[in-house]
Parts: C-alpha cells; structure tokens; sequence
C-alpha cells in the first residue's frame, strides 16, 4: 500500500501543480494589457559646466544640471497583478564620438497603494549628468523621456516608455564655477 510519505509527496505534487496552473492564468489575464500611460515633462532650468573628470586622464567634462516637471497619471496601469513600477527620467543625445548616449537623471519607485496621480514641480536630477567629453555644451537635441518597468506579482517585467518626452537644447557657454 501506500505509505504516509508517498501521499504526502503525492499531495505536495499535485498542490504544486495546481499553484503553476493559477500562476499562469495570472500572467495570461494581464500579459497583453496596454501599460503606457500620457506624461507630461517641462524643463524649467538648464545649466552646464565644465568640470575636471577624476575618473580618466586629466581632461575637463561637460556637467548638466536640469531642473524639471513631471505630470503623470499612472492608475490605469495598476491593476491585481502590478506589484510596484520603477520609474526613471533619462536623457538620450547623440554625440561626434557616440551615436547613442542615454544617462539615468531620476528615479522613483511607486508601490501598491500609493498616490500614483505623479505631480512633481521643480525636481532636480538625482544622479550627475556627466558626458565624456564636451558633447553637452551647444546639443540641441537632447531628449527627456520618463520610462518605467512594471513589477507584477505573476510574469514578466515589461519596460515601458512613457507618451510624452522633450527635446531640450543645452546652452553654448559654460557656467561660472566657484572656486573654494
């Protein structure tokens, strides 16, 4: 007959099966949902110095700072199996020495639960905005967009960008630094 231990495997095997089966009809439900969302980005301010970069020879690179608005209303992208959206602002421009260069700004992380109505007024980058070299300086054509990856509780990790981004031009000259 059957021992103790073979129906307790027999059952664990079975509840196993049936936790996939439910997992995956989490994911199927909400695996072809839409997850963009309009989002509206005004630059308030923009400067740009030449610093000394520590990290290579000794040659000077451009520094961006932006100040910025973000408008967004993010609820219709939470639904049951949303867990938490990363969001993050990232400039792209394109240089002589790269034709692509993309540089995180800012990040938010917003979970289940919170305010996901995003109003956010005269925000500065989180992070530097440091190009190798001089490609800031007189770049007409550098685009803001907010993007976020979707955290569900069941299937894959979607990177989303948002509807709404803007190209701002950096000036021609450098601000004045201090010396201390």
């Amino acid at each position: 007959m059957n021992t103790v231990l073979s129906r307790a495997n027999s059952l664990f095997a079975f509840s196993l099966s049936v936790m996939a089966a439910l997992t995956f009809g989490c994911f199927v439900t909400t695996a072809f949902k839409d997850r963009s969302a309009p989002v509206d980005i005004q630059v308030s301010r923009v400067m740009l110095k030449n610093v000394d970069d520590f990290t290579g020879p000794k040659e000077r690179s451009d520094l961006g700072f932006v100040t910025f608005d973000v408008t967004a209303d993010l609820r219709p992208i939470f639904d049951w199996n949303v867990k938490q959206l990363f969001l993050y602002l990232s400039a792209d421009y394109e240089t002589k020495s790269n034709a692509l260069n993309q540089v995180v700004l800012w990040d938010k992380i917003i979970l289940r639960g919170e305010n996901t109505n995003l109003s956010l007024k005269d925000m500065k980058s989180k992070y530097f905005f440091f190009d190798d070299g001089n490609g800031l300086r007189g770049n007409k054509n550098i685009t803001l967009t907010l993007s976020w990856n979707v955290v569900p509780n069941a299937g894959i990790l979607p990177l989303v960008m948002g509807s709404g981004h803007i190209s701002v031009p950096f000036p021609d000259a450098y601000e004045a630094t201090k010396s201390y």
